[in-house]
């Protein structure tokens, strides 16, 4: 049976890596990008449906999950992929810190607006975290947006906590209704992720130490796995996985009623809710 696979962040990096792997004839590989010319590249390459959109817009975010349910009445693997870390504190034209609304609100309401050609499907929803919400993390819930203290680096782990915590809620409300969803991370890679972060942390993934960092396939490989493996047989809904195994998480990304908390503010950050 053909299925559609819509993966975002595709135009660079591990998304466009694992695009390329998933390119499987009689599929439906949907690639989503934030720059127009390296996302019709990728798309051009594969031969696969593409759409532009840029997640520090919201309204983009909108447009681009109409257009999806619009052409795709069910979406078989959604694998919200985009994603980097920052350099000082900046605000979106939504009004919320950038880290933040590129890594866990945008995909939270892309998501939440596909809900139903995702239920459609039974579909598998990936998303792209990382080791360092265990290192960089200084979550506080009531200060999503970085108002009363901002470092790229906890910027950065607060979000990919967040995709922990909306992985998990997601699967407690949805996993009844064939939703799987799943958190993964990919290593340290050389991509360009850090392209607007710090100097410092632009030096870590350039020159030298790239070297030393794994290649984008070698990134992508737990994405290839959770998305063309059977959920509750392969892997199990709900969990955070590294190289294709169960990792290990900080305490907070196993709290239940912050999970739960955090999707009840980010419903209404992003305008589903008041």
């Amino acid at each position: 049976m053909s299925r559609t696979v819509v993966i975002t962040g595709a135009s660079d990096g591990i998304g466009a890596a694992a695009a390329k792997m998933l390119a499987y004839p009689g599929d439906t590989l949907v690639v989503v990008g934030r720059s127009p010319e390296k996302t019709k590249a990728i798309a051009q390459e594969l031969e696969s449906d593409y759409f532009v959109a840029d997640f520090a817009e919201l309204d983009q975010v909108r447009k681009l999950a109409a257009a999806l349910a619009q052409k795709y009445p069910r979406i078989d693997v959604l694998a919200n992929n985009a994603g980097g870390i920052m350099g000082s504190r900046e605000v979106t034209v939504d009004g919320h810190e950038k880290t933040l609304q590129v890594n866990h609100l945008a995909p939270f309401l892309l998501t939440s607006l596909l809900i139903d050609q995702l239920v459609e499907a039974r579909a598998t929803v990936i998303n792209t975290s990382s080791n360092a919400h265990r290192v960089m993390a200084k979550f506080n819930i009531d200060d999503l947006d970085a108002q009363q203290r901002y470092s790229p680096n906890a910027a950065y782990g607060n979000a990919k906590l967040a995709n922990i915590l909306f992985t998990k809620e997601l699967n407690r409300r949805y996993g009844d209704h064939g939703v799987n969803a799943v958190t993964f991370h990919p290593g340290v890679v050389a991509t360009h992720f850090a392209a607007e972060s710090t100097w410092l942390m632009r030096l870590g993934y350039a020159g030298v130490m790239r070297r030393l960092l794994l290649s984008p396939e070698q990134g992508a490989d737990t994405l290839l796995w959770l998305a063309t493996t059977l959920p509750g047989e392969d892997w199990t809904p709900g969990e955070y996985y590294a190289k294709r195994k169960i990792a290990k998480t900080s305490s907070l990304a196993n709290d239940a009623a912050l999970a739960r908390q955090l999707w009840e503010r980010s419903a209404v950050m992003v305008g589903l809710s008041k």
